[in-house]
């Protein structure tokens, strides 16, 4: 937990350190009280006392308290700013870091626990930074103020308060060890029932489909169960704390009150005054000692919880991204010349988790405005091919060139920039048509913008690139056209119209380089061919990667390498290939006749 508090800010640090004042200035005013409280006794058991002199000391007992209530006011709005603030930083790093991962950080934490590290685990630390913190400083300094306070008063009263204080902190380390390991593990089960959670929601098509909701029912149920049960265990062990320390407390005052009993009984009629009023006063502050203890075990709940959460959240901010950021800017890759050439020296590449190479030796180049296609059987190492060239991994051996730089060396941005990428599963976000064709790029100052902030000329781009994807005709039918609501995920769009809008989002940004994950075969044929055709006449520019499944889409394409169990087996044109290589000549084959292959 202590670690966690290097995010802390100057000004954070600044508010707790008054807010550490405004406490220490609390304990003074609660301690004080019994002080008067001790006056009032003796003017009231004292023959011939003054009225006056008692409202005096009861106005100063009211004066103290409202000062106690002044500064824990305080505490508890500064405890509060600070917890608010500090946990909306972490919650901006976590975000940040989690945008900075690539693939293999995504598979080692999850998404279902990455969501729950940036909300459950955010909130149990400003729960503890809120209302710890503030018991973690009074409870013990108001402990060790109390007994220095009460020290010396009475034997017989200190030792009677050191057993109740023996007994309390033996029942707190007893519990606490039961309760402790439940805690961490609550963190674990809450991101298994989230996963849960979420995996029957992403795949509720595929669970009525094969009528699987009592499958899914019993996984949650489970899920479910076992966090009630971790739950209910530290509750009703908890559960015990309050009564606890209530009996210790009122036994500790019933011995306080017997032992004064005893002591004023055998003492002389001189002494019996002094008695009564050490007895009211160390009642005071005996309970006081024991409050201390009952704030401290408020902190032993909060703290197991706290401290996981803190660990589970620097786990994310401590993980480097696999892939590293470079150097070279736009300026310095300006400087070699070329414009959107890609190239592939002797490359290998191996998953992080895998001990086999996915590719092996891949070695071909692609010049401005080509086309390059990749085919090949499932699991022959197309997708992964094409993911090393914007650096969703990096590969094991050789070099990736893009304009003739690595592009281990590129800024992440400057490299991303100068590609247009369209995955083989769409990807559509919450909000309008227009926001998801010009996704990324800045809303336009002009001051024609509309309610998605988009200028006239964003929006000429826009309904330009749909023209490319041939997308224009079914978005215009939608209510509201380029301003139409698409819902999270594009759940109300089918997957033919999800394929074309991210095909729109990649033609909008006019990038150097088009890659195309397979993108097309949720089209049609026809509507495949009118994409092609108008990409080529739109995009002539773009150097285009293309990794498909259909040989009539990449037939023209300038160069088709062939894949085979992660090596390339044959590359050129398609006739050439019809003629060289066996791998293409059956995949040709299975899907077109002769004739087709020959026009």
């Amino acid at each position: 937990m202590l670690r966690i508090m290097k995010y802390l800010s100057k000004a954070e640090i600044g508010q707790m350190l008054l807010a550490l004042v405004t406490i220490v200035g609390q304990v003074f005013f609660d301690l004080k009280l019994p002080d008067y409280m001790a006056d009032i006794t003796t003017l009231v058991e004292t023959p011939g006392s003054n009225m006056q002199d008692i409202w005096i000391a009861g106005g100063k007992m009211l004066l103290i308290s409202l000062g106690s209530v002044a500064c824990a006011i305080i505490t508890g709005y500064i405890a509060a700013r600070v917890g608010s603030s500090f946990t909306q930083r972490l919650r901006s790093l976590e975000f940040r870091q989690v945008e900075s991962f690539g693939p293999a950080e995504m598979n080692h934490f999850s998404t279902a626990s990455l969501i729950t590290r940036s909300t459950n685990d955010i909130t149990q630390i400003q729960m503890f930074i809120t209302v710890g913190l503030q018991l973690i400083v009074k409870s013990p300094i108001m402990a060790v103020w109390a007994v220095a306070k009460i020290a010396g008063e009475g034997f017989e009263w200190t030792l009677a308060t050191g057993i109740a204080v023996v007994i309390l902190l033996a029942a707190i380390t007893v519990m606490m060890a039961m309760v402790m390991p439940k805690f961490k593990a609550m963190q674990t089960l809450t991101d298994n029932i989230n996963l849960v959670a979420r995996e029957n929601l992403t795949g509720l098509k595929v669970v009525r489909a094969y009528n699987a909701e009592d499958y899914q029912e019993t996984k949650f149920t489970k899920a479910n169960k076992e966090l009630t049960e971790t739950q209910l265990f530290t509750n009703r062990t908890m559960a015990f704390m309050m009564p606890l320390m209530n009996t210790i407390m009122n036994g500790l005052m019933l011995a306080v009150y017997w032992i004064g009993a005893y002591l004023i009984n055998a003492a002389a009629l001189t002494d019996k005054l002094t008695l009564f009023s050490n007895m009211v006063v160390f009642s005071n502050y005996s309970v006081q000692v024991i409050m201390s203890f009952l704030l401290m075990s408020m902190v032993f709940v909060l703290w197991p919880r706290a401290d996981v959460s803190a660990q589970r959240v620097l786990e994310v901010l401590d993980t480097e991204p696999m892939v590293e950021n470079g150097t070279k800017t736009a300026a310095d890759i300006a400087k070699t010349g070329q414009h959107g050439t890609v190239g592939f020296k002797n490359v290998s590449f191996t998953y992080p988790d895998s001990r086999e190479a996915m590719l092996e030796n891949i070695s071909f180049s692609a010049k401005a405005g080509q086309t390059v296609a990749f085919i090949g059987s499932t699991g022959s190492g197309k997708s992964s091919l094409i993911n090393l060239v914007p650096r969703f991994y990096d590969a094991t051996q050789g070099q990736v060139l893009v304009d003739g730089v690595d592009v281990r060396d590129y800024d992440l941005k400057t490299l991303r920039d100068k590609i247009g990428y369209v995955p083989q599963r769409s990807v559509l976000f919450k909000g309008t048509v227009a926001s998801n064709v010009s996704y990324g790029d800045k809303p336009g100052d002009s001051k024609a913008a509309e309610r998605a902030g988009i200028s006239a000329e964003q929006m000429s781009r826009i309904k330009a690139a749909a023209d490319v994807a041939q997308a224009s005709e079914f978005v215009n039918r939608m209510d509201g056209g380029f301003e139409a609501s698409i819902a999270q995920g594009g759940s109300n769009v089918s997957g033919g119209q999800k394929q074309r809008l991210s095909i729109a989002r990649a033609v909008y940004r006019h990038p150097e380089i088009l890659i195309f994950d397979d993108s097309f075969s949720a089209l049609d044929f026809k509507t495949d061919r009118e994409v092609r055709e108008a990409l080529a006449c739109e995009a002539k520019d773009s150097t285009k990667l293309i990794v498909a499944q259909r040989i009539g889409t990449i037939m023209n394409a300038d160069l088709i390498v062939v894949l085979d169990d992660g090596k390339i087996v044959g590359q050129g044109t398609h006739k050439e290939l019809m003629e060289t290589c066996e791998v293409y000549q059956q995949i040709a084959e299975s899907q077109l006749s002769k004739a087709e292959l020959m026009a």
